[in-house]
């Protein structure tokens, strides 16, 4: 096999490394389940690549995520399901049907007459497709996937309720959701509840996810920056151990905050900004 720009190559080689007698012993070992958390992972490393401005290494993690959808439809394939040109079908048959003011008559250009047209014209297929498989009607809530992370499908589920007219009608009173779901939390641990304490801190969670959305601010966005900024600083805490010939261990909580606040401090004089974060935020 040789490297190619041809997508039958890339099937080809799948093909081979799928083969029971001659293919790779672990590629033949994975499932459908098994493969997903490599799927999940690659979509967050293209994230990753966009979020650092690596051109370089969108191309390569684009490649990992390519070779995801590929793995799964060999698998479907050989089930007997479909095959990889069916998804290519399914998409492109998708993408027509949900832009007819692209590929139809429909002319519109407005954003907000298309964001509902696509709306009327999703309901639509799903209730098709639940027509065609005898199944229920779908819910309003169906169509945000229970795999999704966790704060991300928060914020989903909270928009797609927002769409009918349940949601907070201001800011303020998401901001004293949180105040009250942040006063239940203290309630749970001071009862020593250890199910309260977690129910409620999904509560306080799910508010402040709700609270993002208000602020149009994507939430997993936002954590993942913080997740960032904690990294960073807490890695110029031990940078600057190591340099006096010292360990974390080796430190108490008052030296390690001073470092953080010196990590902070030279973040800001650089213009360093972010979501808080930190002891200190």
């Amino acid at each position: 096999m040789t490297p190619s720009k041809d997508i039958e190559r890339l099937l080809a080689i799948m093909e081979a490394l799928r083969d029971p007698q001659t293919g790779c012993a672990w590629d033949v070992a994975q499932t459908f389940e098994t493969i997903v958390p490599y799927t999940i992972e690659e979509a967050y490393e293209v994230a990753d690549a966009v979020e650092r401005g690596d051109l370089a290494d969108l191309r390569d993690e684009l490649g990992d995520l390519l070779l995801q959808v590929v793995f799964h439809a060999r698998m479907a394939q050989e089930a007997g399901a479909f095959a990889f040109g069916d998804v290519v079908e399914a998409i492109t048959t998708k993408l027509v049907r949900r832009h007819p003011h692209v590929f139809g008559a429909a002319r519109t250009r407005s954003p907000r007459e298309i964001k509902a047209m696509w709306g009327e014209i999703k309901a639509a297929e799903k209730a098709e497709r639940a027509a065609t498989r005898g199944e229920r009607p779908a819910r309003h809530l169906d169509d945000v996937p229970a795999a999704a992370p966790a704060l991300a499908r928060a914020d989903k589920l909270t928009r797609r309720a927002a769409e009918v007219g349940f949601d907070w009608a201001e800011t303020p009173d998401v901001l004293a959701k949180i105040r009250e779901e942040l006063a239940e939390v203290e309630e749970a641990i001071a009862a020593g509840e250890k199910a309260a304490v977690a129910d409620e801190i999904g509560d306080l969670l799910f508010s402040v996810a709700n609270l993002a959305r208000h602020c149009d601010v994507d939430p997993e966005a936002a954590l993942r920056g913080t997740n960032a900024k904690f990294t960073r600083r807490f890695t110029a805490i031990e940078d600057a151990l190591a340099a006096q010939g010292r360990t974390l261990a080796e430190a108490d909580l008052d030296e390690m905050e001073r470092h953080w606040g010196a990590a902070k401090t030279r973040e800001s004089e650089r213009g360093a900004t972010g979501p808080a974060g930190g002891p200190e935020g």
